[in-house]
């Protein structure tokens, strides 16, 4: 019978294993995103369809911040034909920008790609039928009635080799008074200082204020991908000096649950897979903090600086620094302070960053992040070696010793309470711990799961190449090879650990094996890496230790094993 059983298991195994593949190839990739307009420099009579929201406006604030938090006009309509885009390239940015109010409509990663093997660059704000997400930043001037309606010094900018900094001005003017909109761009950065120069030629002085915002629809994260568990955060996020990292879902934006708020400095942003987009503002200054909907039903999380007076023929300087990027620690820590936390390493982020700290070194030294996770699922193993060998011996132990405990579950087997008082002496007398086994396991879940969230969370995996058909560590193994292994050998293992007394357990213990394969399916491949490392080491272990307990005669006479 158990013959025919496996002889009918393993056909369905395989067939299976056929279907999730297929499966795979058929659901499991992620749908590119559609082409972005291709705008290398506009032409004479190209055009971007005016903007049909209400413009840049700061939501009103109780009677202590009416002033700070008055009303920006709404956007004046403009005919069709009148605004060109302008292109603005570096070695890290490809952005458009939209003079009529000066808003990045458009922004592309070329260091960054669409898809494995694509030679498209990731786009990460875009406005067209499929999704709508930009940076915009406004001047609100007292008696100005709409946007500003900016002049470029040119249609086309490029960051030439050479060169180190690119600034793109947009000249303007509002009531006497004359506005440089300033773009300044870096060499290998993301991070985009945005400023208006003021002069104010009028004979009376003027208020004008900062206004940044990121304004996103609900379509769904293009940087995610199929898979089974915990997914990424899509979202807006805030920080203060009294609370450093808060979330704020869409769905709390769009049912007006975010309070406004009076902060210094801070920094507001809209995170998503891999990367994020953040305004931040001089942290010396008072900010109002908020978020809003617009007409479109965006979602819009945004800053208002602090009103500033221009004197008569005085100027001005108002500004902020805009990140449009990948979450990169480091280049993210450079923007504002606390900006790094957008990497969100979930509850077990002490375990995490560490982790991630080491990871980041070994790879500095060897320079493939497939093998600096083998390397490092090495150290972790390391640093619990004594802790799995306790348990490991234990375990041995009732291996061995299973025959009399057998004998006394047999002997006792009808009074349970006199088979408990007789199974704990015979563990006291043996130096046995029943639960020891368990230990290694409960120890390596928080590792475990830290670890799952840091991969999951590093942008520096996405498309990180290990080895054969492993092309990209922070997506699920396309043949499923690595997580049998991992089954195969967690199935092992069973086999070095002693059987569970109780049938019921017993069978259970059994599945643990294929449940595993079940889920690992779907997880990062570098994940998968860490997990069959770590069994390979802990099978080699088990056994040496298990073969000398096996071969220590004081091992059944109450005396502890050398």
């Amino acid at each position: 019978m158990d013959v025919k059983r496996l002889l009918l298991l393993i056909p369905l195994a395989v067939l299976a294993y056929l279907l999730v593949v297929q499966w795979n190839q058929d659901y499991g990739q992620v749908a590119p995103e559609p082409e972005a307009p291709t705008i290398t420099a506009p032409a004479p009579g190209e055009a971007q369809a005016p903007d049909d929201d209400d413009g840049l406006a700061v939501p009103a604030a109780p009677r202590a911040e009416q002033e700070m938090a008055g009303e920006m006009p709404a956007e004046t309509e403009q005919p069709s034909g009148t605004r060109d885009l302008i292109a603005v390239v570096t070695d890290v940015l490809d952005v458009r920008i939209d003079p009529q109010g000066g808003d990045i409509v458009y922004a592309a990663l070329p260091q960054h790609r669409m898809a494995l093997g694509s030679d498209r660059p990731y786009v990460l704000l875009s406005d067209n039928e499929t999704r709508s997400y930009v940076a915009r930043s406004g001047l609100q001037v007292d008696g100005h009635g709409g946007r500003i309606g900016f002049t470029p010094e040119s249609t086309s900018y490029r960051l030439t080799d050479g060169e180190s900094r690119l600034d793109v001005d947009l000249h303007g003017e509002v009531n006497g008074v004359d506005v440089v909109k300033r773009f300044s761009f870096e060499r290998g950065s993301y991070a985009v200082e945005v400023n208006y120069y003021l002069a104010n030629n009028t004979e009376e002085p003027v208020t004008a204020r900062f206004i940044g915002q990121l304004a996103r629809d609900n379509s769904s994260d293009p940087s995610s991908g199929v898979a089974m568990g915990m997914s990424s955060y899509l979202g807006a996020a805030y920080s203060s000096p009294d609370e450093r990292y808060q979330k704020v879902g869409f769905d709390d934006i769009q049912r007006g649950r975010f309070n406004n708020r009076d902060v210094q400095g801070g920094w507001v942003a809209i995170i998503q897979h891999y990367f994020v987009s953040a305004w931040a503002p001089p942290q010396n200054q008072q900010n109002l903090q908020y978020a809003t909907t617009d007409s479109r039903n965006r979602n819009v999380a945004a800053f208002a600086g602090p009103v500033t007076t221009v004197a008569a023929e005085g100027e001005a300087r108002l500004g902020a620094t805009l990140y449009v990027g990948p979450k990169v620690q480091d280049y993210l820590e450079q923007v504002a302070p606390h900006l790094r936390l957008t990497v969100d390493f979930g509850w077990l982020w002490f375990i995490a960053n560490p982790l991630f700290w080491l990871l980041d070194q070994i790879h500095s030294l060897i320079g493939n992040w497939g093998w600096s996770i083998v390397l490092l699922t090495v150290l972790v193993k390391l640093a619990m070696w004594p802790l799995s060998a306790k348990a490991y011996k234990s375990m041995a132990r009732m291996r061995k010793l299973g025959p009399e405990m057998q004998r006394l579950k047999e002997q006792y087997g009808d009074d349970r309470q006199k088979m408990s008082q007789e199974m704990m002496k015979f563990y006291q007398k043996e130096k046995i711990n029943p639960l020891g086994g368990c230990l290694p396991i409960l120890v390596q879940m928080p590792v475990f799961i830290a670890l799952y969230w840091m991969l999951l969370e590093s942008v520096e995996l996405r498309h990180a190449p290990f080895m054969f058909w492993i092309q990209d560590l922070s997506m699920k193994d396309p043949y499923f090879i690595l997580p049998i292994l991992m089954g195969a050998s967690m199935f092992v293992q069973q086999l070095l650990n002693p059987t569970p007394p109780d049938p019921m357990q017993a069978k259970i213990m059994k599945m643990l094996p294929i449940v595993f394969t079940f889920f690992f399916l779907w997880f990062p491949a570098g994940l998968v890496i860490y997990w069959v490392v770590n069994n390979i080491i802990s099978i080699a272990q088990q056994y040496v230790i298990t073969r000398r307990i096996e071969n220590d005669p004081s091992v059944g006479k109450g005396v502890k094993a050398k």
